[in-house]
């Protein structure tokens, strides 16, 4: 079992910049392929971004390509989301997830709870 806790998350106006930090604990945390999806009132939740075991590949949606980063720090045992010039689209509750065996499945083993991002125009 692992479980994740997000944090970062608030209201903030367009153009401007939050960094989302999610931290691990029950597992050994470098077994986990880490990943960020959101879901917006009303939406189906999505991919957003994801990152491997060592943090030596990425991938992100085309929605958030060249505004969002994700890494990792195997040692604090946590994953963040760097996300700058923020649209009010990019309002959504942010999931932080896990999973052993694979970067970029739709079906992460582990969720976190959330964390609410507001993007005011």
């Amino acid at each position: 079992q692992v479980q994740l806790v997000e944090s970062g998350g608030g209201l903030v106006q367009a153009g401007g910049s939050l960094r989302l930090s999610c931290t691990a604990s029950g597992r050994t945390f470098r077994n986990y392929a880490m990943g960020w999806f959101r879901q917006a009132l009303g939406k189906e939740r999505e991919f957003v971004a994801a990152i491997s075991w060592t943090g030596g590949s990425t991938y992100y949606a085309d929605s958030v390509k060249g505004r969002f980063t994700v890494s990792r720090d195997n040692a604090k045992n946590t994953v963040y989301l760097e996300m700058t010039n923020l649209k009010p689209e990019d309002t959504a509750v942010y999931y932080c997830t896990a999973d052993p065996t694979s970067v970029r499945t739709v079906a992460p083993r582990y969720w976190g709870q959330g964390t609410q991002v507001t993007v005011s125009s």
